[in-house]
């Protein structure tokens, strides 16, 4: 095969610089999608099967087409590889592994060939373009970013960053707003990703975080750490909060977000179309916070479950519209900016369920203890919620409430244990009559209550208890026998023991045993 000469493509490089200098990609790039593109078009002339290689030469553009093959033994495919004692004779230092390249001459493109390499050419600039977009917005999710609406497709906007396109999807955006073609936009980098479409950066403009950084481009002090955004939580497009707090005890969080004669906050409320804002102090204690949260309503009482993160909230009167807002609009967002589940009482109804639940715990220690409604009412006033704690409690805790003596308590505490003995008693009975095993009755943490009531719901066994899982367990066993998740956990893995016990012993498996 004659071997003609290579000159230098100069025009080459140029074309490759021009491209690179337009898309923003690196020229060595552009240069590597030629060299596939002429490949490609060897491949086409000389045989697909060839491994065949394109190089341009970085300095003068020289193109040098050459067909590799491996040094191999045996040889498993004549097109790609070649074997030893060929090799040697074109290199006597050839060994296997090594490869053996032959030039090729340069390629006459004609009209199809050069089509086919300008598709290659374009696809893998698209492809650096792409990747390039992607490496220079994955590490600005966070951002506010400012566009030109390139076009709206279906109330999608995509918006024209300079160097990169970006969708602003239609529920990322403020309700009753529009974009047309040529405005401006500001909104929120929240995502970005690579699709097979390439890569999508996703704005928003209904994140909280977009008020975030909206008062952090206003406040001086937000953007220099001297006062932070502890939380955030938006109606968009109708009211939000945010709650504030200064890391220098001599600058108000609150008045320097608001500004002078409120400056600050109204440039961020044009920005989001009117959004109401409520700045809040961010307080370390729940309870104080939830109570900041809920302004501008006033706040009479609080009375937190940790446990369950609620907290009930007692306001005057007059005073409950406002705390719950419109459509339940300000009490929905002080929970939101809090973490805290949020029951919201007046005061009149907050005195009748105290009135109800004092009648039905001094009602209950009547009927059990058979007292008069005096000393009913007196457990009560003391903290006294079940028979349990008066039979259980220290007997001087007992003796020290006024009115009471040492043989009150006594009687009280003989009362009350005879009271849970016998109905312990009636739980024992319905327990056999149920079918309840003993081997349930003898786990740590089992009530007589609960077995009642998991034997009402057909458990009677410790493999049915071992089958079920945690919350199931808390279900079953209801108000009557109330259980803790960590509880009914404990319980079924004490119930499923056996089953280990019964893999541990040697030849559980099944196997067979020696001499048999």
């Amino acid at each position: 095969m004659q071997i003609q000469a290579t000159y230098p493509r100069p025009e080459l490089l140029q074309v490759a610089d021009t491209v690179a200098r337009d898309k923003g990609i690196d020229r060595d790039e552009v240069l590597q999608a030629m060299e596939q593109a002429i490949q490609k078009a060897g491949r086409s002339k000389y045989g697909q099967e060839y491994d065949i290689r394109a190089e341009i030469d970085r300095k003068n553009g020289e193109i040098r087409l050459m067909r590799f093959r491996e040094v191999a033994d045996p040889i498993e495919n004549e097109a790609t590889q070649i074997a030893l004692a060929a090799a040697r004779h074109l290199n006597p230092e050839a060994e296997i592994g090594d490869f053996i390249t032959d030039p090729l001459p340069p390629i006459d493109f004609g009209r199809i060939a050069a089509q086919t390499a300008k598709q290659v050419i374009v696809q893998k600039v698209r492809d650096a373009e792409r990747q390039r977009q992607y490496n220079e917005y994955k590490d600005r999710v966070g951002e506010i970013v400012n566009g030109l609406v390139k076009r709206v497709e279906f109330g999608n906007v995509v918006v024209d960053l300079g160097r990169a396109e970006a969708i602003l999807r239609r529920d990322e955006l403020l309700p009753r707003e529009s974009f047309r073609q040529g405005e401006r936009v500001r909104a929120y980098i929240y995502d970005v990703r690579q699709e097979v479409r390439g890569p999508q950066i996703f704005l928003s403009r209904t994140h909280p975080q977009f008020m975030a950084k909206l008062f952090a481009q206003e406040v001086p002090e937000i953007y220099d750490g001297i006062i932070e955004i502890r939380a955030v939580a938006r109606d968009p497009g109708s009211r939000a909060k945010i709650a504030v707090i200064s890391n220098d005890s001599g600058i108000d969080p609150v008045g320097a977000c608001v500004g002078m004669r409120g400056s600050r906050v109204q440039a961020v409320v044009a920005e989001l179309q009117g959004e109401k804002i409520d700045i809040i102090p961010w307080s370390q204690d729940p309870a104080t916070f939830v109570v900041n949260a809920l302004a501008p309503a006033e706040v009479a009482k609080v009375v937190m479950d940790e446990e369950q993160r609620r907290i009930e909230v007692v306001v005057p009167d007059d005073q409950l519209s406002l705390a719950i807002g419109r459509r339940g609009q300000n009490v929905r967002l002080a929970s939101q900016l809090t973490g805290w589940d949020i029951d919201i009482l007046t005061e009149a109804e907050e005195s009748e369920r105290r009135q109800e639940e004092f009648r039905t715990r001094s009602k209950m220690f009547i009927d059990a203890l058979d007292v008069d409604d005096v000393i009913a009412h007196l457990l009560v006033t003391e903290g006294f919620t079940s028979v349990e704690e008066v039979a259980f409690v220290a007997l001087n805790e007992l003796a020290g409430i006024e009115g009471f003596d040492e043989d009150v308590a006594n009687e009280l505490q003989q009362r009350a244990r005879s009271f849970l003995d016998e109905q312990n008693a009636k739980l024992e009975a319905r327990r056999k009559e149920l079918g309840v095993s003993d081997d349930i009755a003898a786990i740590e943490g089992v009530t007589p209550a609960l077995l009642v009531a998991i034997g009402e719901k057909g458990v009677k066994t410790l493999d049915d208890l071992g089958d079920l899982a945690g919350d199931e367990l808390v279900e079953m066993a209801g108000a009557a026998a109330k259980l803790e998740p960590e509880q009914a956990n404990a319980i079924i893995m004490a119930a499923r023991a056996h089953w280990f016990a019964d893999e541990a012993q040697p030849g559980a498996s099944g196997g067979a045993t020696a001499g048999e």
